[in-house]
């Protein structure tokens, strides 16, 4: 069964443009051209995936995607397209509860290799647990919590996908390229500060109030999550 994507995107010519690629490429799609529209959708179809212009008419993306995210469709993989690249811009459009972000213009083969990315992502995978931990830290991968020394912690996300990476690694030094093609499944622009703006969020939760110190930089190499537990995944 073909996947089914949902663009929600108020220039007409890009969303038509967009449709007669995921057609091509064998997926089925839905278009809206307006927040409320791609909403009313998104609660009549069985939809896969989200592709979500961040400027759109009435509500913006950002807005739709914590919508989204509020009427529980919490591990739906969205795609965020944005004219705006700077690193506030990403942040925003992640912090909103996108998974990924595409800026305009874009090569259609850009957006079907993210959007595989972005299904392989989110495909269940089997494990004897579903907890990680370090020290006192424990990620419930199956409720999708977070606590510390018995503090729940809310993260984003982003930052909850950072941090599972960190402690699937624990111990190793990852490299901002490790964590860029890991995290986000894609190559960035290599030139943006993206992951050191989330390692610093990730910081502020777990690491601000607590002792020991868990993530360390290790300078021109990049970040480490460093820490014992006593069950091992």
């Amino acid at each position: 069964m073909s996947k089914r994507i949902l663009v929600i995107e108020d220039e007409r010519n890009v969303a038509a443009f967009i449709g007669k690629g995921l057609y091509e490429a064998g997926y089925e799609f839905f278009l809206a051209y307006e927040g409320l529209q791609g909403l009313e959708l998104l609660g009549q179809k069985e939809i896969d995936l989200i592709i979500l212009d961040i400027i759109l008419p009435g509500m913006d993306g950002r807005l739709v995607a914590k919508k989204i995210r509020e009427l529980g469709y919490e591990n739906l993989p969205i795609m965020m397209l944005t004219a705006l690249g700077t690193t506030e811009n990403v942040v925003e459009g992640l912090d909103a509860g996108a998974d990924d972000y595409l800026v305009k213009p874009f090569k259609f083969k850009e957006l079907l290799a993210r959007i595989r990315a972005l299904l392989r992502r989110h495909v269940p995978v089997a494990s004897t647990s579903q907890k990680l931990t370090a020290s006192d830290l424990e990620l419930d991968r199956d409720a999708k919590t977070v606590k510390r020394a018995g503090d729940k912690i809310k993260l984003t996300s982003t930052e909850f996908r950072l941090l599972e990476f960190f402690l699937r690694n624990k111990n190793r030094v990852l490299s901002r390229i490790d964590i860029l093609e890991s995290v986000w499944d894609i190559n960035f622009n290599l030139g943006t500060n993206i992951v050191d703006v989330y390692v610093n969020y990730l910081r502020n939760k777990i690491d601000r109030q607590y002792e020991p110190k868990l993530i360390h930089t290790i300078i021109g190499m990049g970040y480490t999550l460093q820490g014992s537990n006593e069950n091992e995944d």
